[in-house]
């Protein structure tokens, strides 16, 4: 259509101006307006019919004018011209989805499911939880799950961006749309198809380019009021003017198109670059908060640290099978210590936890609480002792301090307000977290907070060596939760980040809640911003994307604005007519487009 209607508007140019036929001129040119003028006067229509004065309304009405005043030529060059700022802009916005559209044409189709010792190739949507695929040498892993045999070397780019390769074995996790380049494995399915990480990603990009930022909304609003008003000055100037011609090119001049598209485009190439580098935003909200945020908190563990503890030391102050049942507890909830201390019970002496069935209650920033032949069982926290009012043996209490001087996270278990069990746990932080907090500081993150339920021993030692000097120890997640309330209540922007599901309601509060992606399903789906790999150095990326979107979309603004002005008085001292006014609209339309393309190619 638009081919069709460009090519009919040049040979009537060409009839008109170099052949002097007139009647074939103006017959191209009113076919050509037709062709590509009924598309823009049926969606003028449709927006009335919703009682919406839209950008197409100016157009058609102009259009007609135009006709109606036999200028033929302007009436072909305007729809022609109109026509091919909306192609311009929907390729423009196609390309941004590309990322997401070439995500959605990678999942895999099919899995080798290992039915009574036999491989069966199936379709992905047969695949249920529980099931055991096998996955060779060139295979994608179709699902999330857990290595249970073998071992490879993995290529993660589509899930984490990072090309390089990651050896996995037995116990590991596997990710669906990983590619397996060296080795075999066999892979139990936990999560298929929509709940896989991969997934996730698709979803959350996709929900996120169709979530508006306050600027496109306030440029949706400004449309509907500024139809009419330029609607209203054109027929002022004609009946003060008597010039109809003026009052038609004042309603095609008037047409923001690039104002229009400004702000979406700018939105959704800063989303699809956030997506390419791992940063899934959640909108156009969360852009337009992130780069307002001026104080972040965050919690310690599987956040700030690599959330995989290894068990350094254990004290056991009774001969019994403590540690075997609550390595069997803590199996069942889904903490980074609880997993160490099941992983340390069962590699010491290849043993498999016991299955003593036992029920237990999660008790949120203290630990678990469960019953067992008559006995009252709690693991925890320190705050085991004083939610019990225990009292420790001179013994105990000189090994709770050599531990947690040392910088080990304690795990306590007691049995009847006794203390039986004690374990010291060990974390890495993660890479270049020193560095990302200096980089947010001189950004203009002036306030940094860690928040913890860990001991203050611990979390000042942590602290100190990330160069963090404000630190919160001990909080249940309520208390975290209130700590930022209060912060918000003195006029603070507030960053939350954090990994756990009792981060969840400190996340849901803040102005901008992360997850680290290796966090839970629930402090993820709570999250305005999702880091994949869990690179700590993204949050300060995430940031630099929110702000370079919010003053590429300003700069969009301008140009918009600044043409039409242009234009304007270009008409009011007669240096510019309908066909060039409209040229050069779609000239700006072009330069929005193209700067907007530039958050795209964004180094970090």
């Amino acid at each position: 259509m638009l081919v069709v209607a460009g090519t009919l508007t040049v040979i009537g140019w060409l009839m008109q101006h170099l052949a002097d036929q007139g009647l074939i001129a103006n017959g191209a040119y009113g076919i050509a307006t037709l062709v590509a003028g009924l598309p823009i006067i049926f969606k003028a229509i449709s927006a009335l019919r919703a009682r919406v004065m839209s950008i197409e309304l100016l157009v058609s009405i102009a259009v007609v004018g135009a006709v109606a005043i036999l200028e033929f030529e302007e009436a072909a060059m305007v729809t022609f011209l109109f026509a091919f700022g909306n192609f311009l802009e929907q390729r423009t916005l196609q390309k941004t989805h590309q990322a997401i559209q070439n995500l959605t044409e990678m999942q895999p189709t099919t899995a080798t499911m290992v039915v009574d010792g036999q491989y069966q190739e199936v379709e992905i949507d047969e695949v249920d939880e529980g099931a055991v695929l096998v996955v060779r040498v060139g295979d994608q892993i179709p699902v999330d799950g857990e290595i249970i045999s073998g071992s490879a070397e993995v290529d993660e780019a589509l899930i984490t961006g990072e090309s390089k390769l990651v050896n996995k074995t037995t116990g590991d996790q596997a990710y669906m749309g990983s590619i397996v380049e060296n080795g075999q494995i066999l892979v139990q399915a936990q999560k298929v198809g929509e709940d896989t990480t991969f997934g996730k990603i698709i979803e959350l990009v996709e929900e996120a380019q169709d979530n508006q930022a306050p600027m496109s909304k306030f440029i949706d609003r400004f449309a509907k009021y500024y139809t009419p008003f330029v609607l209203v000055v054109a027929i002022l100037i004609l009946l003060f003017t008597k010039n109809l011609r003026l009052a038609i090119t004042i309603l095609v001049l008037a047409c923001p198109g690039a104002l229009v598209i400004g702000a979406p485009v700018s939105n959704v190439a800063g989303i699809g670059r956030g997506a390419k580098a791992g940063i899934l935003i959640k909108g156009g909200d969360v852009i337009d908060q992130l780069a307002q945020v001026d104080t972040i908190l965050f919690d310690k563990t599987g956040t700030v640290t690599e959330g995989r503890p290894t068990v350094k030391s254990i004290k056991e102050y009774q001969e019994d099978h403590w540690l075997a049942l609550a390595a069997d507890l803590e199996k069942q909830t889904n903490h980074p210590l609880a997993r160490s201390i099941v992983e340390y019970y069962e590699k010491r002496g290849q043993k498999t936890t016991a299955d003593f069935n036992l029920p237990i209650t999660t008790i949120k920033g203290i630990g678990i609480q469960s019953e067992y032949q008559g006995q009252t069982i709690w693991i925890g926290s320190r705050r085991v002792l004083t939610e019990n009012q225990i009292e420790l043996t001179t013994q105990q209490a000189r090994d709770l301090q050599v531990i947690e001087n040392d910088g080990q996270s304690v795990v306590l278990m007691t049995v009847d307000q006794k203390l039986v069990l004690m374990v010291g746990l060990v974390d890495q932080i993660r890479k270049g977290v020193k560095e990302t907090f200096e980089k947010l500081k001189q950004s203009g993150i002036d306030k940094q907070w860690m928040l913890t339920g860990d001991n203050s021993v611990i979390a000042e030692k942590i602290a100190k060596t990330i160069g963090i000097h404000q630190v919160e120890a001990q909080m249940l997640p309520e208390e975290k939760a209130l700590f930022l309330e209060q912060l918000q209540n003195d006029g603070r922007h507030v960053l939350f980040v954090g990994d756990g599901i009792n981060d969840s309601p400190s996340i849901a509060k803040a102005n901008v809640g992360i997850a680290m992606g290796n966090g839970t399903d629930v402090a993820i789906e709570t999250s305005d911003v999702v880091l994949i790999d869990s690179d700590f150095s993204n949050i300060q990326n995430a940031r630099r994307v929110a702000k370079a979107t919010m003053r590429n979309t300003m700069q969009n603004v301008g140009i918009a604005v600044g043409t039409v002005a242009l234009l304007l008085i270009g008409v009011a001292y007669g240096w510019v007519n309908m066909a060039s006014g409209m040229l050069f609209h779609e000239i700006s339309i072009l330069v929005v487009i193209f700067n907007a393309m530039r958050l795209l190619r964004m180094k970090f």
